[in-house]
C-alpha cells in the first residue's frame, strides 16, 4: 500500500516532470482516495478503461494521454464529464504522465520499444531529446525488418522505402513523432520508426532515401505505461493491471 501524495512524489521524482515542458499537466490529473493498493494502468483515459478498472476495484489509474490537453475545450461537459464523473463518483485517482514517460531511460516508451524491436540505443536528439537513435545487431532488408516490426507489435507497420535497402542503424520516437523525420535523417539512419504517418513524409523518405515506418501510436505505446506499472507493484507491493483497450490508430 501506498498513499496517494506518496506515489505522486515519487513519481515526480522517478520521471523527472520538472525537466519537461508539455502539452498537458504530468502527474495526478483527477483526485481519489487517499490509500492506494491497487492500481491500473493503461494508454489511454477513456471510459471503457474506467469501466474496466472499476471492475478490478483499483484505486489508481495510470495512463499516458490523460486529460486537458492544450488547446481543448476546457469545460467539463458531454464525454469529457461522463468520464471524469465516473471518477470521482468512485472515488478514483487518475495519473496522466506523456513526455516524461516516453523518454524514461528504462521505462519510456522508447526505451520499451527499443527493447521490443532488438535496438541498442548509442544517442538521443530532436527536441526535449525525445528521439533515440542506435542500431540493430545485424543488418536486415527492410522487408525482414518490417516483418519482424509486424510480428512484435502484432500489427503490419505502414513502409516507405525500397523493401530491399538494407537497414542497420535506427531512428524512434513512439506515438505522433512524424516531424522529426528531418531530425532523424539528420543522425544518418537507414529507416525512422515512429506511430503516425503525414502526407509530406512520404516524398521525404523517397528523396532521402531514409526508410519511414509507421507502425501505430497506441501500438508503439502500449509498453512504457505496463512497464511503469510492473514497476510500481514490485517497489511498493501493489496490485497492477494492465488494460489494453484496441486501438486500431
Amino acid at each position: 500500500m501506498i498513499t496517494r501524495p506518496e506515489l505522486e512524489r515519487h513519481l515526480h521524482q522517478l520521471l523527472d516532470l520538472a525537466r519537461f515542458k508539455d502539452n498537458a499537466p504530468n502527474g495526478l490529473q483527477v483526485e481519489g482516495r487517499e490509500q492506494i493498493e491497487t492500481i491500473v494502468t493503461g494508454v489511454t483515459a477513456n471510459r471503457a478503461l474506467i469501466e474496466a478498472a472499476l471492475d478490478l476495484k483499483a484505486d489508481a489509474i495510470l495512463v499516458h494521454h490523460g486529460f486537458f490537453w492544450k488547446n481543448e475545450d476546457a469545460r467539463i461537459v458531454g464525454i469529457k464529464r461522463q468520464r471524469i464523473g465516473l471518477l470521482l463518483a468512485n472515488d478514483l485517482n487518475l495519473f496522466g504522465y506523456h513526455l516524461p514517460l516516453d523518454a524514461h531511460p528504462t521505462l519510456g516508451n522508447n526505451a520499451q520499444l527499443a527493447q521490443k524491436l532488438g535496438l541498442m540505443a548509442d544517442g538521443n536528439f530532436g527536441e526535449q531529446n525525445l528521439g533515440a537513435v542506435g542500431v540493430l545487431s545485424d543488418t536486415l532488408p527492410l522487408s525482414i525488418f518490417a516483418d519482424h516490426i509486424a510480428q512484435q507489435l502484432g500489427r503490419p507497420p505502414l513502409i516507405i522505402g525500397d523493401p530491399t535497402q538494407a537497414v542497420r542503424r535506427v531512428a524512434w520516437c513512439t506515438g505522433g513523432a512524424q516531424s522529426y523525420f528531418n531530425d532523424a535523417i539528420a543522425q544518418g539512419v537507414d529507416a525512422y520508426i515512429t506511430g503516425e504517418i503525414s502526407e509530406a513524409v512520404v516524398h521525404t523518405a523517397r528523396e532521402a532515401g531514409v526508410a519511414f515506418i509507421a507502425a501505430g501510436h497506441h501500438a508503439t505505446e502500449r509498453y512504457g505505461i505496463e512497464a511503469l506499472g510492473r514497476y510500481l507493484a514490485g517497489e511498493f507491493g501493489l496490485t497492477h493491471h494492465f488494460i489494453d483497450i484496441d486501438n486500431p490508430a
